[in-house]
């Protein structure tokens, strides 16, 4: 029976922009997708046309206007060749054959289209890949001429100036890291090949991309050597000119691909998935990043809408606004202090145009950022040299600021038309932390803060306040946090629609209390200080390491919380416990994770620090919005964003400094999802629901990259989209294996089967995905819970002063994994629990067999084999089935098969 493909997934190798539409090549598929409207940008067709040959060019005839039957294109790659007719419209896009399908004898590095001397036949010039061009006719298949140049050897690039045959001329990059230019009509030697008009050098690599732009007489080159030439050769067709070398650009980690050149500016793609614009005076105006990866492979200009698209490695396509000036402007400057009474020591962000500063001599200021105006607000020399300070704006406009004292005392006063000022004592000692918390109520004008002591008791302040008058201050409740050696809290969240309250601490762990219902009310006059605290109902203890918890932020029935271990974490309150359903880590060498924000257009934005700049991160497009080198987070800063301006506050060296950012809209978006930034390794299909009466196959992909993409494949409209990313490997992921849920109705639409990825550092994880749909039946949803882990060497990892020892063993890798569910299972007189067998291929020439128990949660190492002498590449499961029906475990493990490559 022969198979049909039905979707395709890889590197993005040719773009072009033709009308309101931009074309793809992705193996031997064209793509088109629509960009009409910016909300509406989605693929509109798709059609294999080359066959087994890559798609490398697509080159529309501008020879002639388009006509109501559509845009006239080429579409080469390899050896490949085809001319197709482009119709769009309103309601459907169509690609039609006009020649069928062309086999070349070389390489295609460049097409032209060319007419005749009368203007009414179309033909094509190709440049083949031992420095040779064809005059090809495309619709009879035939060679009408083919010229050779002297100078025979392999190209890497090549670019035709002209659209008539005989003033055609050709710039070939040889394998010699020169530029060969040579017409079509010039003379000959006593071989009958044609001698080259100039030979341009000075690149110190292969050169891998060439544009001449006529209108400045410029011609340029992307080489192997990392970098950029350009030339100013004048009109090539006409009289020949000396060559003048104007700039030589090093902006790219790696090779670079193509470089354009455009009226305003030049534009480059390189092997560091970065594409950099250059004046033509050799700055950078903008480096565009955001594929994975390592590389960008295509790119388009679209100079009327001012649209620059990429295409990389990562089967993604991005688009890009491209300006002549940078489309943010972004300062930092610091501010004059000399006026303050005292240094600052601690800074808060009211909004994106007012800060407020404590000074180590107990007076608080305000700073306006438009007037650039200090204003005093208050002194009080009983919190001096202990800048403890919070703030948080109300709804009326008002600031409340509360500030606590080295003898537990906090003050708390309003900044607006009313400054009122309430204090009162706390703690016995120190107070170590104060956190503001709003909570959505019917009653608008409490407002809650949290204290924490040298005690570790944490205590819930009920203030009221209208329009900057202070009321009666009531103390709700009193917590107890765990014992540690840095015992306070550092964020503090509300459980919506549950009287629940989750808190992070400085040890990095997470707690869960009550709402007490019995000092609801109680005025802080009325408590003492030795009241009882309530006890945490659920502890994770140390969750995010040993450097604290930063933030907490409930969202869909999830409470997300961040923190200096690099990661952000999603938990569930799930029977009054606090359970971790996954961890992520969104940015490579992002140490510090300080706050999650959730925009309105869906993406989700990661504020931290990575080694000493603050980094704003972007989920979605894979980017750095912000980097700011503030020396570290471990001193004061603050950070407030609008729709238009972002503004970061810090202090450093006894002052203080602002970063001013002001952007319009985000200058990029993602046409195309990424897949994964290297090879992949493994695909899986992990089971299918029904949404709607069509069927979609759920899919997991694994790479080297240390990722894992769920996929969703719709059968009807041959469509994939992406669920979830899972990256908690530290090592690439070579293998996966899949338990289907047991659901097997033909119309459900849930799904819900355990994962197991496994790879380099002997590393296995497993999760669990929940997969539905919304309410609407229109949105997919995948929740990724992690069950379980185990290495190897996880002792090594807890071991002390282990760089003094010598480790004996090497990195295993799993190369295989088979999986079994074993249903009811018990061991001896344990009660039996659900349980599953793993079989695992190493590559220390060992087969090792793992019990996984989803009740408790624990993958268990139960028995290894050492028959093979080398790397085992592959193992399978085969489950005996006998007469009764039941499966012999025993028999199933005496029948692991595992091949092994000798």
């Amino acid at each position: 029976m022969a198979m049909e493909s039905q979707l395709l997934l890889s590197p993005i190798t040719a773009l072009e922009f033709i009308g309101d539409h931009l074309l793809s090549g992705e193996g031997p598929v064209l793509h088109v997708y629509g960009l009409k409207q910016k909300t509406a940008r989605a693929l509109r067709h798709s059609q294999s046309v080359l066959r087994n040959h890559h798609i490398h060019g697509i080159k529309p005839c501008g020879l002639f206007p388009a006509n109501t039957e559509g845009s006239l294109l080429a579409v080469f790659g390899g050896k490949g060749l085809i001319v197709l007719q482009l119709h769009t419209d309103d309601e459907e896009v169509n690609l039609r054959d006009i020649s069928g399908f062309h086999q070349l004898p070389d390489w295609i590095w460049d097409l032209q289209w060319l007419k005749d001397g009368v203007g009414l036949t179309l033909y094509l010039a190709l440049a083949l890949g031992h420095n040779s061009v064809v005059l090809y006719d495309y619709m009879e298949h035939q060679t009408l001429r083919e010229v050779h140049c002297s100078e025979k050897c392999i190209l890497y690039s090549a670019h035709f100036v002209g659209d008539i045959w005989n003033e055609l001329l050709l710039v070939a990059g040889t394998v010699f890291n020169e530029l060969v230019v040579w017409h079509m009509n010039d003379l000959v030697d006593g071989q009958g090949n044609t001698k080259p008009r100039r030979r341009i050098g000075g690149h110190k690599g292969v050169i891998f991309s060439i544009c001449y732009l006529e209108s400045k007489g410029i011609l340029a080159s992307a080489s192997d050597d990392r970098s950029l030439r350009l030339w100013k050769v004048g009109d090539l067709q006409g009289a020949e000119t000396p060559v003048q070398s104007l700039l030589v650009l090093y902006g790219h980690q790696s090779r670079v691909w193509s470089v354009k050149l455009l009226h305003d500016c030049i534009l480059s793609i390189g092997e560091d998935s970065a594409c950099i614009v250059w004046s033509y005076k050799g700055d950078i105006m903008h480096t565009f990043k955001g594929h994975k990866g390592r590389s960008i492979r295509a790119l388009a200009v679209h100079e009327r809408h001012d649209m620059v698209a990429t295409g990389g490695a990562d089967a993604g396509i991005r688009l890009w606004q491209l300006k002549a000036e940078p489309s943010s402007g972004s300062a930092l400057t610091q501010l004059n202090v000399s006026g303050l009474k005292g240094s600052p020591k601690a800074v808060k962000l009211v909004d994106a145009v007012c800060l407020l500063v404590m000074t180590d001599a107990g007076s608080i200021y305000t700073y306006d950022v438009i007037s650039k105006q200090w204003a005093f607000v208050l002194e009080d020399i009983n919190y001096q040299s202990y800048s403890l300070l919070d703030v948080i704006k109300l709804p009326d406009s008002t600031v409340l600021c509360a500030i606590g004292s080295i003898m537990g005392y906090v003050k708390i006063f309003a900044i607006g038309v009313n400054q009122d000022v309430k204090e009162v004592r706390v703690h016995e000692g120190k107070v170590h932390s104060l956190t503001w918390v709003s909570l959505q109520s019917k009653d608008s004008q409490l407002f809650n803060l949290f204290s924490s002591g040298p005690s570790g008791v944490m205590v819930w302040l009920e203030v009221p306040c209208s329009f900057g008058l202070l009321g009666e201050m009531r103390e709700r409740g009193r917590y107890c946090l765990p014992l540690c050696k840095q015992r306070w809290h550092t964020c503090v969240a509300f459980i919506p629609k549950e009287d629940l309250i989750v808190c992070g601490d400085r040890r990095g762990s997470l707690l869960l209390y009550k709402v007490g219902e019995q000092t609801s009310g109680q005025s802080v006059s009325d408590s003492t200080i030795e009241a009882p605290a309530e006890e945490p109902v659920s502890l994770l203890f140390g969750v995010h390491g040993k450097m604290g918890v930063t933030s907490l932020s409930c969202r869909d029935g999830l409470v997300y919380s961040t923190g200096r271990d690099g990661c952000y974490r999603e938990v569930k309150v799930e029977d009054g416990q606090l359970k971790v359903l996954r961890k992520q880590k969104p940015c490579k060498g992002m140490d510090w994770i300080e706050k999650l924000i959730f925009t309105l257009d869906g993406n989700l934005l990661v504020m931290g620090f990575q080694s000493t700049d603050f980094i704003l991160w972007s989920t979605v497009t894979n980017e750095k919005l912000h980097s700011v080198p503030c020396g570290g987070g471990h001193r004061s800063w603050g950070f407030s964003s609008t729709h238009s301006s972002e503004i970061f506050v810090y202090i450093k060296s006894g002052g203080i400094c602002v970063y001013e950012s002001t952007t319009a809209d985000n200058s990029q978006s993602v046409l195309k999802e990424s897949l994964h930034g290297r090879e992949l390794t493994c695909v899986r299909h992990a089971g299918s629901i029904t949404v709607k009466g069509e069927h979609i196959n759920i899919l997991v992909t694994s790479s080297e990259d240390t990722t894992m993409n769920v996929l969703a494949f719709n059968e009807s409209s041959n469509k994939m989209s992406h669920l979830a990313v899972v990256n908690d490997h530290i090592s690439s992921v070579r293998t996966l294996a899949v338990v289907k849920s047991n659901n097997r109705k033909e119309d459900s639409s849930t799904c819900s089967p355990v994962l197991f990825s496994a790879g380099g550092r002997a590393e296995i994880e497993c999760y669990r995905l929940l997969i539905s749909h919304g309410s609407d039946g229109e949105d997919l949803r995948c929740q990724v819970v992690h069950l379980a882990s185990h290495r190897l060497d996880e002792h090594w990892d807890r071991m002390k002063n282990k760089h003094k020892l010598l480790k004996m063993d090497s990195e295993t890798r799993y190369m295989s994994l088979a999986v079994v569910d074993g249903g009811e299972h018990g061991v001896g007189s344990l009660p039996s629990v659900p349980c599953m067998f793993l079989a695992a291929a190493c590559s220390d020439g060992s087969v090792r067999i793992f019990l996984m128990s989803e009740t408790a949660q624990k993958l268990l190492l139960i028995g290894e084999s050492f028959h093979h002498r080398r790397c085992v590449l592959k193992v399978a499961v085969i489950v005996q089935s006998f007469a009764d029906g039941e499966r012999s475990w025993g028999s199933m493990f005496d029948r692991l098969c595992s091949p092994v490559w000798h």
